[in-house]
């Protein structure tokens, strides 16, 4: 069985939706590092932080490679 690829249309609407959802994770990660109690805690949300603002980075150079294809 063969998967269908998304039209080009919905691979935007993806990319949006995913988007969306690491801008949640982003907003709540920061929150907890602002309120963290101490420096592990602090460590740990900013690890957080940290990884979302990678993934963006890597939806967006995605999203960029698909559109040339």
């Amino acid at each position: 069985m063969h998967a269908v690829e998304p039209a080009p249309t919905d691979m935007g609407l993806l990319f949006h939706r995913l988007n969306n959802q690491l801008g949640i994770i982003l907003a709540n990660a920061e929150l907890l590092e602002m309120k963290a109690a101490d420096a592990m805690e602090r460590a740990r949300a900013s690890q957080i932080v940290s990884s979302v603002l990678d993934a963006m980075t890597t939806a967006k150079e995605i999203r960029i490679r698909t559109r040339r294809s």
